[in-house]
């Protein structure tokens, strides 16, 4: 059916195309481990713990290592496909190459609707913790500092943390990838600031009842769904950003080897940083006080008298959220650069810089994402964002099967262990908790797709083919 790459490709093929416009090969593990570690550890254990409170109590800590075990599945899965298939893309590239051109488009519009909407939310976040400084400090006007929705004119920060973190991109990955290091380091500090002052504080008491709203999600007599599964779907979001380190793969030195490192080191220190956390934050305080509260950490902080740390905590937040719109902003750039390598999109959008960088691409991602912080409302829609990604994470799965059957004796850089057990988990895991995110979430994501599909068969599968034919003369 159409295209010259409407099925999948032969696996002596997969990878980067010969001949096509490449990246910089500038990353090593640790700027992967830290790369990982950044996109995870962000608002997730920062704000969703609050969120997972209300709707499941302190059995929060089951939600948290229900969706924990889902995405470790998908991460091992994610370190095979990325150590065999060693082009950037992630998710996009494994689909496509092993699933057909079309299978790799929905996947890479998942993918685009997953980043664009984490970065965006992200910067919305940021956005909340430094209105207030700026407004003390400069004298903005907090017109200029919300979105409509809020009775603002537009989110000017949103849009300024976008930019900065774009421009940041463009000197090459290698340094911002230091720079995304350093500040990883001095947010795992303020967490374990955190447990410091908490831990004295922990009484088992406040861990009772431990269920007050039971196991499968349902709604609430105040209209909420609550349930541990209800707080999983949502916490789910905490623990992806690992599928980013996956779009690094033609910028890393070894990503045989590197790839995995990355990916699966990140999970497993992000799985203990959110064990530890969650577990002293149901302890501290009983989970009712920061139940639903937008910076449950600092709110804790305040209940066991430490003011002076909840307000190093919210500054720390203030200086470290960037590292997870740089992780995501940085893997929507290299989806949205591949996508328009392959001729999905405008193939001039594949230029790369003397450097390495791809120039045009980062600038006009950051059109798109700032476009959507600057003026609409993500609060009823980040969920979207999950959709997305546990699509995605399913793929991929699927993608280490299919593989394994068509070329069992292919080399990988990473097996994953007990494939033909691990694989069919990840893909069951994620497609029960997309089954348990609001259904209002699963209409607009069918219907994001609806779009996607029109715009594949409108331009993406009739620009490939001209190209195959030789006629695309796009610059």
């Amino acid at each position: 059916m159409g295209g010259p790459d409407a099925q999948p490709r032969p696996t002596s093929s997969l990878g980067a195309e010969p001949g096509a416009t490449s990246l910089a090969r500038n990353l090593s593990w640790p700027h992967l481990v830290a790369m990982g570690v950044g996109a995870i550890v962000g608002t997730g254990i920062l704000t969703l713990i609050g969120i997972g409170a209300d709707k499941a109590g302190p059995a929060v800590l089951l939600s948290f290592l229900i969706a924990g075990f889902v995405c470790a599945c998908a991460a091992m899965c994610y370190a095979e496909m990325a150590s065999t298939v060693t082009a950037s893309g992630s998710a996009y590239t494994y689909s496509r190459v092993v699933l057909g051109q079309m299978a790799g488009w929905v996947i890479g519009w998942s993918l685009i609707l997953e980043y664009s909407l984490v970065v965006s939310a992200v910067a919305v976040s940021w956005s909340g913790y430094a209105a207030p400084l700026l407004r003390d400090w400069l004298g903005l006007p907090m017109a200029l500092m919300q979105g409509p929705h809020a009775g603002g004119i537009a989110n000017i920060p949103a849009l300024f943390i976008i930019i900065a973190v774009g421009a940041l991109l463009l000197t090459g990955a290698k340094k911002s990838a230091t720079l995304n290091l350093i500040l990883v380091a001095v947010k795992l500090s303020a967490l374990a600031l955190f447990v410091w002052f908490a831990l004295p504080h922990f009484n088992a008491a406040n861990l009772e009842p431990f269920s007050p709203y039971g196991f499968a999600r349902h709604m609430g007599p105040d209209g909420v769904e609550r349930g541990v599964m209800a707080a999983a779907a949502i916490i789910f979001s905490a623990f992806y950003g690992f599928d980013a380190i996956a779009t690094a793969a033609e910028e890393t030195r070894n990503p045989k080897r590197d790839l995995a490192i990355g990916i699966v080191g990140s999970m497993l220190i992000c799985a203990a940083i959110y064990t530890i956390i969650a577990t002293v934050a149901l302890g501290a305080t009983p989970f009712t006080r920061f139940a639903n509260s937008p910076e449950p950490l600092a709110l804790i902080l305040r209940e066991i008298s430490q003011p002076g740390a909840a307000h190093f905590l919210a500054v720390t937040a203030v200086l470290t959220l960037p590292t997870v719109i740089l992780a995501f902003f940085y893997g929507q750039s290299r989806i949205f650069f591949v996508m328009a390598r392959d001729g999905l999109l405008p193939r001039g959008l594949a230029r790369v810089s003397k450097g390495g960088a791809p120039v045009r691409i980062t600038v006009f991602t950051a059109c798109v994402v700032g476009t959507i912080a600057l003026f609409f409302p993500l609060d009823e829609i980040v969920a979207l964002a999950n959709a997305g990604t546990l699509v995605a994470f399913s793929a991929v799965a699927l993608c280490m099967l299919i593989l394994r059957r068509r070329a069992p004796d292919m080399a990988r850089g990473f097996r994953t262990p007990l494939g033909w057990v691990v694989g069919p988990v990840a893909i069951a895991g994620c497609l029960y908790l997309l089954a348990s995110l609001p259904q209002s979430t699963q209409i607009w994501f069918v219907i994001w797709n609806v779009v996607g599909l029109g715009v594949y068969f409108i331009y993406g599968r009739k620009r490939v083919a001209k190209a195959a034919q030789g006629d695309d003369t796009e610059s």
